[in-house]
């Protein structure tokens, strides 16, 4: 006669979670490494609502959900995780340091929180050194045309990457795009009373942009 171990019987709040007919997409999104913030407002609805049972349904993968003091979601895998993982380049890092102090800075509300490609280049060459900029794309670069060139595709190819990722999201034309509130992964530890635009600033000059943090590992299946 067969037993039945009550243990193992499904929570049934987790049963509702898994059988919402967003949870498969949100979950292969998850596991590739997207932040689910509220602009994204079903899913982010449904890992809100039901947190607390994902928490413990993903922990079982050696994974952790992490709901960030922002309010957004993505999952943090631990060294035992089978979960593949890749790292952000420094490009990319930096990228993601300075769309951060875009997302602190007044014109995101003046813009509708809507920048371009080349309101992120001019950012980038304005707050970080160009010469180390160019040796990100090529380490004999001397500043010509063409290093300039390969710089602003090497940030196209950036900001593709931290729109998989959930840090921004399309806005009309592919020039075009909306930071997310996820970019605060890339934020600086603001302590006591200090600015944290002004230390995000600080950070990017200080070149602490490209240091190995927390941030710097994003959990992506390779494809």
């Amino acid at each position: 006669m067969l037993s039945t171990n009550t243990d193992l019987a499904l929570d049934p709040r987790l049963a509702q979670a898994i059988a919402n007919p967003l949870f498969p997409a949100l979950d292969n999104q998850l596991r590739a490494g997207r932040h689910i913030s509220a602009d994204e407002l079903e899913q982010h609805s449904l890992l809100q609502e039901y947190y607390p049972e994902l928490e413990a349904f993903y922990q079982r993968y050696h994974v952790e959900l992490v709901r960030a003091p922002e309010g957004f979601y993505y999952l943090r895998p631990r060294s035992t995780s089978e979960l593949g993982s890749s790292i952000l380049s420094e490009l990319e890092m930096l990228v993601g340091k300075v769309l951060c102090y875009l997302y602190l800075s007044p014109d995101r509300l003046s813009n509708e929180g809507v920048f371009s490609l080349l309101d992120l280049q001019e950012e980038v060459l304005t707050l970080a050194n160009e010469a180390a900029l160019l040796r990100m794309v090529n380490q004999r670069a001397g500043g010509s045309d063409l290093d300039k060139r390969k710089l602003a595709d090497k940030l196209k190819s950036a900001i593709r990457r931290l729109k998989r990722l959930g840090m921004v999201s399309a806005v009309g034309s592919q020039d075009k795009f909306r930071i997310s509130e996820a970019v605060f992964r890339f934020a600086a530890d603001v302590r006591s009373d200090e600015d944290p635009r002004a230390l995000q600033l600080r950070m990017i000059k200080d070149g602490e942009a490209v240091a190995g943090h927390d941030q710097d590992e994003e959990q992506e299946n390779e494809q």
